[in-house]
C-alpha cells in the first residue's frame, strides 16, 4: 500500500505534472505524430531519431535525486521527471503525451520451476544461465503457467493517480501483452544457451517438444487476454518492438467496436540468442514457433541485437505482417538496406559504444550516421536511428545531447 502523500509532496508532484501537461501543448509533438503515421505506413519522411538512455539513466536521472520515498509514487515521480530532462535535453523525435500510464497489477504462476541465474561479483555485471532443465528428464516437471491478475489493486491504483493528476493529465491504465512472444529467450532461461546450441544437433526432436509446450502455452494466455477485454490498443507513442514509436492509422483493424483483440496491437519477437545459429536453424527451432504466435497481431516487429546479415531472407518470408525490423550494429547495413528496400522499416541500432569512448568523437558520430543515411537512401530504405543500449555515457549526460544533436542535423539534411 503506498505511503499517503504529505501536502507538500503532493504539491511538488503536482508542479511536474503541470509542466508536463505545458510541454505536451508544444507544436512539436503534433508534427511528429503525423511523422511517425507516415513513417510506420512506409512513407518517406526523413530519418528518424530517437534515444532511450536505458542503463546511463543511472547517471543521467539516478534515483539518488528522487525526493519521494515510496515506491509508487517514485516511480510516478521519475516519469515526469524523465519527461521533463527528455524535453530538456534530448529532443529527438519522441513526443510527450498529456497522460500518466497506469501499468495493472500482474503476475504469472511460471512454469513451475524455478529459474535460477549467478549472479555477477561487480555491480550491473553480467549474470550466468543457472537452468533448471539440466536434463532431458527435468521436462517433466514445466508446467502452463497462469495468469494472475490483481483488479482490486489496479483499481486502487489508478484512483491514487487519479487523486493527484486527474485534473491535470489524462490516467491512462495501460494493459498490454503479459504474454511472452520470443520464446527463444525463455527456452535459454529453461535449458542455458549453449546447451540449447548443442541440443539443436544432439536432441532435435527433444527439443522440438520443448518448443512446442512453449508455444502451446502462450497460445493458451493469447486466448485468455484476446477472450477477456483486457488488451488497450498500442497505436500512439507506445515503445514497440526493441525501439520504434507505435503510432499508426492502421491499427485498430475493421471491426473494432471497443473490445480490443490481438490483431488491433502490435506484436514483436526477437531472437538474440541464436545469432551464432543457421538461418536454417534459426527458422527450425525459433521462427516457425514464433510465427504461430506473430500471425495474430495486426502489426510486428521483429528483432533486437542479433546479427541478421545472414538471416534477412528466412525472416522476411517467415514473419507475418512484418512492419519493423531491428538492424543491430552487428548487421551488416549495406546488405540489410539492399535485402530491405523499402519494404519494412530499417530500424538501425547505432553503436552505443561510441558514447563510453574515452573521448567522444563527435566527427566520427557523424560520418557513421551519415554513412548509413546514404546507403538507406540509395536502397529506398525508410530508416530510423535508434540509440539505446547505452549502459553508459561515462557520467558525462552532454554526450547524449550531442549525439542527438549531430543525428537531428544529419536526418534534416537527408530531405533538405
Amino acid at each position: 500500500m503506498p505511503a499517503s502523500l504529505s501536502s507538500s509532496d503532493r504539491s511538488y508532484l503536482r508542479d511536474l505534472a503541470n509542466q508536463v501537461a505545458e510541454i505536451a501543448t508544444n507544436p512539436h509533438h503534433d508534427r511528429r505524430r503525423g511523422w511517425w503515421i507516415r513513417h510506420n505506413s512506409l512513407d518517406q519522411v526523413k530519418p528518424m531519431v530517437l534515444v532511450f538512455p536505458e542503463g546511463s539513466w543511472q547517471e543521467l536521472l539516478p534515483d539518488s535525486q528522487m525526493r519521494i520515498e515510496d515506491p509508487f509514487w517514485q516511480k510516478h515521480e521519475w516519469y515526469l521527471q524523465y519527461l521533463i530532462y527528455r524535453w530538456n535535453h534530448l529532443r529527438d523525435d519522441n513526443t510527450i503525451e498529456p497522460y500518466i500510464r497506469v501499468n495493472p497489477s500482474i503476475s504469472s504462476t511460471g512454469y513451475g520451476i524455478t529459474i535460477g541465474r549467478i549472479a555477477s561479483p561487480m555491480a550491473r555485471g553480467a549474470w550466468k544461465y543457472d537452468p533448471p532443465l539440466k536434463s532431458p528428464g527435468d521436462f517433466d516437471k514445466l508446467q502452463c503457467p497462469q495468469l494472475i491478475i490483481n483488479k482490486e489493486e489496479t483499481a486502487l491504483n489508478v484512483e491514487r493517480a487519479s487523486d493527484v493528476f486527474g485534473d491535470i493529465l489524462e490516467i491512462r491504465l495501460t494493459r498490454g501483452l503479459p504474454v511472452n512472444t520470443s520464446l527463444v529467450n525463455m527456452l535459454c532461461h529453461l535449458r542455458g544457451l549453449e546447451q540449447v546450441m548443442i541440443d539443436m544437433v544432439d536432441r532435435p526432436e527433444w527439443l522440438h517438444e520443448v518448443l512446442e509446450f512453449l508455444t502451446d502455452s502462450a497460445e493458451m494466455l493469447l486466448d485468455e487476454v484476446d477472450e477477456a477485454d483486457w488488451l488497450t490498443v498500442n497505436n500512439g507513442d507506445d515503445y514497440t518492438g526493441s525501439g520504434g514509436v507505435a503510432y499508426t492509422d492502421e491499427l485498430p483493424q475493421p471491426g473494432y467496436e471497443g473490445k480490443t483483440r490481438l490483431k488491433d496491437r502490435w506484436g514483436f519477437a526477437e531472437s538474440q540468442e541464436y545469432t551464432g545459429v543457421s538461418p536454417e536453424m534459426y527458422d527450425k527451432f525459433g521462427l516457425r514457433y514464433q510465427a504461430r504466435l506473430l500471425k495474430r497481431f495486426g502489426l510486428n516487429a521483429y528483432g533486437c541485437c542479433e546479427d541478421m546479415s545472414d538471416k534477412l531472407d528466412v525472416i522476411l518470408e517467415k514473419i507475418p505482417n512484418l512492419r519493423r525490423l531491428s538492424i543491430s550494429p552487428y548487421t551488416d547495413v549495406e546488405v540489410a538496406a539492399k535485402r530491405l528496400n523499402g519494404t519494412v522499416v530499417f530500424s538501425w541500432k547505432p553503436d552505443p559504444a561510441m558514447l563510453a569512448a574515452p573521448v567522444f568523437d563527435a566527427d566520427g558520430v557523424r560520418e557513421y550516421l551519415q554513412r548509413t543515411i546514404d546507403i538507406c537512401a540509395e536502397h529506398g530504405c525508410v530508416l530510423e536511428m535508434i540509440l539505446k543500449d547505452t549502459h553508459t555515457c561515462l557520467h558525462q549526460p552532454e554526450r547524449f545531447h550531442q549525439w542527438v544533436d549531430i543525428a537531428n542535423e544529419v536526418s534534416q539534411e537527408a530531405v533538405s
